[in-house]
């Protein structure tokens, strides 16, 4: 009973991420299956099939590029605006900064489903053709907030006494700004970036209302599930997981080499 409530935290951390890992691992798994059938939720053999083939259904990998390339720019925009936001926020004074402040989280607490329903009035009153763009825009709008307050905390984090040494070493404001100030705030803009691409990687019910005839892959996985789904859906599913546990390790990795080498 004493090593269980000194554990406790730790195993119902574990048991915890077991719980959140472990419809990966069922997706995985079937991303194996020979399906009979037209829906792939029960197990049949072990197969290499779909592997060999991810992109053997008709339409899958032209809405995973369409979605990837959604989300490139939408990371991209979503990231040069809410930097330029954070940095605004946290270092400036000015009238009404306490009340953007407050609609900065608006997007993250509202349901989706209501700024999709008023991104798509807006589009239409102004008569915007719905595609492409207006995807963007909405997954851009979407993802802002969470890039300023992955910056915000960053920035807040920052000693300012840092960016004026490198002034009184005659740094000009470029350089201060590239040496000093972009590299201590980059971790923050790194977890906006990530967490905006995945975000709008995965967003359906605001692309659903915005996106006209374009087809990205959550609105091809849902479209398949109504006449069945296919196990390259799974390999999909499974090499993306894969990519961003890797991604994170990679950059954990790149972290602590970081801090042994500052303490070396």
């Amino acid at each position: 009973m004493r090593w269980l409530r000194k554990n406790l935290v730790v195993i119902a951390g574990l048991l915890t991420l077991a719980y959140m890992i472990l419809p990966n691992l069922v997706v995985m798994a079937f991303s194996f299956n020979r399906s009979k059938g037209r829906f792939n939720y029960s197990w049949q053999e072990f197969s290499l099939d779909a592997w060999k083939d991810p992109c053997g259904v008709a339409d899958m990998c032209e809405s995973l590029s369409l979605s990837l390339q959604l989300a490139a720019w939408a990371t991209l925009g979503a990231v040069l605006l809410g930097t330029m936001i954070a940095f605004a926020l946290v270092r400036y004074r000015f009238r009404a900064r306490g009340a953007i402040n407050s609609l900065i989280f608006l997007p993250m607490a509202m349901p989706e489903v209501v700024m999709a329903a008023s991104l798509l009035t807006l589009f239409l009153n102004m008569g915007i053709e719905l595609g492409f763009w207006t995807v963007l825009i909405a997954h851009i709008m979407f993802c802002l907030s969470f890039v300023v307050t992955a910056v915000k905390a960053r920035v807040m984090s920052m000693d300012p006494r840092l960016e004026e040494a490198a002034r009184d070493l005659y740094a000009g404001p470029a350089q201060t700004f590239l040496r000093v100030t972009l590299p201590i705030a980059a971790p923050g803009i790194a977890a906006g970036a990530l967490l905006a691409f995945a975000l709008s990687f995965d967003d359906f019910i605001i692309t659903n209302f915005n996106a006209g005839s374009t087809v990205t892959f959550p609105m091809f996985v849902w479209g398949s599930a109504q006449r069945g789904t296919p196990v390259q859906i799974n390999v999909i599913g499974t090499a993306m997981f894969v990519i961003a546990v890797l991604v994170v390790v990679a950059g954990q990795i790149i972290t602590n080499r970081r801090k042994k080498t500052a303490t070396a």
